[in-house]
């Protein structure tokens, strides 16, 4: 199992990202900071999980996916 981290720059004001927010709850995310998410996963990759999120955003927004291997 790695650990992932998700953090993301929504750009347009006014959209709800509820839907977003709903899915990083499904992964059973830990919110870190205002727009950093941490989670566990299996039989996955960054990249993998990166694609994945896209479909939640707009094209204007930003989105960086990365496995941790050490933090403090």
């Amino acid at each position: 199992m790695a650990l992932y981290l998700l953090t993301y720059d929504l750009r347009k004001e006014g959209r709800d990202y509820k839907t977003l927010y709903d899915e990083l709850k499904k992964f059973k995310a830990v919110r870190i900071l205002e727009s950093v998410w941490c989670f566990n996963r299996i039989n996955t990759n960054a990249e993998g999980l990166r694609d994945y999120f896209m479909q939640f955003i707009d094209e204007n927004d930003g989105l960086f996916v990365a496995e941790i291997t050490d933090w403090a």
